[in-house]
């Protein structure tokens, strides 16, 4: 089996996949520790949702880089939703079901209208899945990701100090002079690149799971911020990188595959935790 993984990783799509599936599987468990401590965890699953609908229209008018439409969308998508969270008249998760049932919706009515090619249900299993988009990764698309990627892991550590104030309390936060307006357009644009980012990865539909577990994982074993984003961070690239590889050995669907290591180890911590107790 070691002789053979060493025969994969002598192939390009291999290393893609790993350099990516790491980076964004470290980004997006620093901002689920963030999302699941303002209880915003199930955001996560609108994006995709709405991530999914403009792929779809990028796919239907037949465009080279999906990016240009995808991430721009979700982006304001994602402004909106928590922009208007506390003064909008439909609040909280019933605004994010809405926005993500019609997302959802609309995306697999225009694929089934324009019919972008003869293979709908593997398109649209594709996009919910993942699939195998990881290991067909161009070099134009590793560079993006990691540009994003790296991106998103600068803002995260040097603005660490006025994360930590603002995500448990915003109003001491505001007190020390930070600007908590600012902040959550701010995550929004962060939560939209880290959404579409993970959408190769574990497709639109399993998205939830990479942001929430780890960070879930890391509140049975620890209790200070610092020691739970820690560990979220370090389980979350083993559990991608053990999750493809597994994904590559036996033939199984990349996505699925990260998402059941990451339910593995999350079993693991709970169990530990009530042996503590």
């Amino acid at each position: 089996m070691i002789e053979k993984l060493a025969l994969y990783l002598q192939y390009p799509f291999v290393r893609y996949a790993l350099i990516v599936g790491v980076l964004v599987a470290l980004c997006s468990s620093l901002l689920g520790v963030i999302l699941v401590l303002k209880r915003f965890s199930f955001i996560g699953d609108g994006l995709s949702h709405v991530a999914f609908g403009a792929m779809t229209i990028a796919t239907v008018l037949n465009l080279s880089s999906k990016m240009i439409v995808v991430l721009p969308l979700t982006i304001l998508c994602a402004v909106l939703l928590l922009r208007s969270s506390n003064k909008a008249k439909i609040k909280g998760d019933a605004l994010i079901a809405m926005v993500s049932v019609s997302a959802l919706s609309f995306g697999y009515l225009l694929m089934n209208v324009f019919k972008p090619s003869s293979n709908i249900s593997g398109d649209v299993c594709t996009t919910l899945f993942g699939s195998t988009s990881i290991l067909t990764l161009r070099r134009e698309e590793v560079v993006l990701s990691c540009v994003l990627s790296l991106g998103v892991l600068f803002l995260y550590v040097f603005f660490y100090n006025k994360i930590l104030a603002v995500t448990f309390d915003e109003d001491f936060a505001t007190a020390t002079g930070v600007n908590t307006k600012l902040y959550n357009p701010g995550l929004a644009i962060v939560i939209a690149v880290v959404i579409v980012l993970a959408m190769n990865l574990v497709g639109s539909l399993l998205i939830s799971a990479l942001v929430i577990f780890p960070a879930l994982s890391g509140m049975r074993l620890f209790h200070t911020f610092k020691e739970v984003s820690i560990f979220a961070a370090i389980s979350s690239i083993l559990c991608t990188f053990m999750g493809i590889l597994i994904s590559i050995l036996l033939a199984t669907p990349v996505g699925s595959t990260i998402v059941c290591v990451d339910v593995v180890l999350f079993v693991a911590c709970y169990l530990i935790e009530s042996l503590r107790k």
